[in-house]
Parts: structure tokens; sequence; C-alpha cells
């Protein structure tokens, strides 16, 4: 007969563990996602999401980019671009929305990078327009719970 102690030290652990995000983190390995991975079709249109960009929303994702200079210094989000970028590309309309950003919204208020450092982001892809209620800026996606180091 199993130890009753041990087995509810086990489930505390288990437990606690899922509380703080160790174990969802631990159990749901990332997946890498490409700029150029992002869309299937750009036609007059507009954008249509790539099928691996459907399958992958709400998952954790990993990618590699350049912040584009930030609104303020610290702040909860910011825009991740393909190549570095001398202005805020987030100020336009879902209509307008360029093919290669990805706006990421950080688990915590942070100082950013330099606009010409590599950086990777890692977080949970959400897929679809959606307009910020803090700020008004619009996004078509956003990796979010996210965070970042120097690539």
């Amino acid at each position: 007969m199993p130890d009753p102690l041990l087995t509810r030290r086990r489930l505390l652990f288990t437990l606690a563990a899922g509380a703080s995000g160790f174990g969802a983190h631990r159990a749901q390995a990332a997946t890498s996602l490409d700029f150029d991975e992002l869309y299937g079709k750009i036609s007059v249109l507009g954008l249509t999401f790539s099928d691996k960009v459907k399958a992958l929303a709400g998952q954790t994702v990993t990618m590699r980019g350049y912040m584009a200079p930030p609104l303020k210094a610290e702040a909860d989000f910011f825009v991740l671009t393909e190549i570095p970028m001398s202005i805020c590309p987030f100020c336009s309309s879902d209509s307008d929305w360029p093919d290669n950003i990805v706006v990421v919204r950080l688990t915590r208020v942070q100082t950013f990078e330099q606009a010409n450092a590599l950086i990777e982001v890692a977080g949970t892809l959400e897929v679809g327009s959606w307009t910020d209620p803090a700020t008004g800026f619009v996004s078509l996606l956003r990796i979010v719970d996210a965070r970042f180091h120097a690539a």
C-alpha cells in the first residue's frame, strides 16, 4: 500500500508546479516559427494565415527577429520585426498590417533592447485581429505571456 504522506507530498508538489507555470512550460515544448511561415497567401483581399500558424494558435512558439523602436523606454509589449526598423510599424489598422511583424506582449514591464540587436522571443501564439483596449493598437498576430533574450 502506498505511503499516504508521500502521496500527499507528491500531490502538493504537482499542484504547486502547475500553479507556478513550471509544469505547463515543461510539458509543452516550443515550436520555432519564422516570418516566412506566417502567411499562406497575400493578396489584394489581405493576408491569409498559413496552415502552420493556424495549427500553432494557442501553442508555445519561439521566434527570432528585431525589436522595433518602442513608444517608451519601459512597457509590457513591443513589435518583433523581421528586419531592423527605424520607426514603429504598430500604428496601422489591420488592413495595413505588414506581413513581417508580430506583436509581443510580455509577462511584465521591461526595459528594451537596441532595435538592431537580434532577439529570440518565446510565448503563446494568438491569431486574429485584436485591438488593445489600453492603447487602441491593432494586431493580427501576437505572442503573449512572452519573454525574450538576446539571440
